[in-house]
Order: C-alpha cells, then structure tokens, then sequence
C-alpha cells in the first residue's frame, strides 16, 4: 500500500483538515495540522497569522509549542506530525530542530514549500537530524481548500462572516469545489474536532 493511501494518515489529515477550516473561517490562509503520540493526538494547530498579527503564528509553530508542553520537552521524538500544506522555511526547520521524526503532507506549495518544492530542509544531510516525510495524503482536498480561499480572497467574501445558521465549512466535493453545509450536517466527531480545536 503506497504511503499516501495508508488509512492512519488518512485519519490524521482529516483532523488536521478539520483545524484548517477554523483558518479558513478567520480569514487566514486555511493551513491545519495535527501532531500525533502514541496514536493519540496530543496536539492541534492552525494558522493565526492575521488573527494573531504575527508571522509566528503559523499552524505547525503553534502545534509544536502544544505537543512540547504536554511531553514537557522540546524534543518530540516519537511523534509525527500532519500538516494539510508543505511546510514553509522556518516551519521545516523548527520541524528539525524539534526532531520530529516523520512528517505527513496534504498538498505541496510549489511558491514557498521547504519540504521538497524549493529545497527540501527535511532531508538535508548537512544537519544532524533528517525527517521522514510522506507526500499528498488527501491532496485534492487539501488543495481545493487552498483554491477557494483564494478564490473567495479575491472576491472580497473573505472576513465576512457567515450567517446564524451556517458555519463556513468547506469540504471536498465534485470538481473540487467547497460549499457551504450546515453545521448540523456535521458528524459527532467532527464536532468535537472543532469544538478541539477551538479551545488550541
């Protein structure tokens, strides 16, 4: 079985999906990921550039400040991390220095991507840690997301938000696109997932 169809990864990207759509919501660049220990999620992020007025303040910074405070160390040996888009510069390398072993990506970032679209500082020989990484594990989805947020960026309908009734959710459909469903039509797990997440 190829590396991208594995079922665990699956489940893990679809948490880390369900962060991402808490971005889209904020008006940030919808980038969710989740870290993995001991098959459990210790811990969530998502991208809060624009909420937080900080170019730190991305998905897998904030993640990896979560999973070290609740391992109580820096180092997150035993982990692995999923993150709906290749890392950028200095996520790829907090990735490295926070020695996360492996590394599970949605869809890859051919404009800014230091996981393999620019340079790869996840396999650098020259360091002294090097990352397993896994390529495009829910890659339509995780790239139709990316599409419509820069789709409804240039329309002008980003920071309005959505009606009482709805939540703007986008999730996979045909040809791609995302709609808008009714938080209702949410599952048990998905709630929880973003009631989770909200409180990261």
């Amino acid at each position: 079985m190829d590396d991208n169809n594995n079922p665990e990864h699956i489940k893990y990207m679809k948490k880390a999906y369900a962060q991402a759509l808490h971005a889209y919501e904020n008006g940030d660049v919808p980038i969710g990921c989740v870290i993995v220990h001991e098959g459990r999620i210790i811990a969530r992020g998502y991208n809060k550039r624009n909420l937080k007025k900080t170019t730190l303040a991305h998905a897998e910074i904030l993640a990896i400040e979560q999973a070290s405070r609740k391992l109580g160390d820096w180092r997150l040996e035993e982990c692995v991390m999923y993150v709906t888009l290749e890392p950028c510069q200095m996520c790829a390398g907090a990735i490295v220095q926070a020695r996360i072993p492996e590394v599970v990506i949605g869809c890859m970032n051919k404009k800014a991507g230091c996981a393999g679209s620019i340079i790869n500082l996840l396999d650098m020989k020259q360091f002294n840690h090097q990352v397993k990484t896994v390529y495009n594990v829910m890659e339509d989805e995780c790239s139709a997301l990316m599409k419509s947020f820069f789709a409804d960026l240039r329309a002008g309908r980003i920071g309005k938000k959505p009606d009482d009734e709805k939540r703007l959710v986008c999730q996979p459909v045909k040809r791609s696109m995302c709609q808008m469903v009714k938080k209702t039509d949410m599952s048990a797990e998905e709630e929880a997932d973003v009631s989770a997440g909200k409180k990261g």
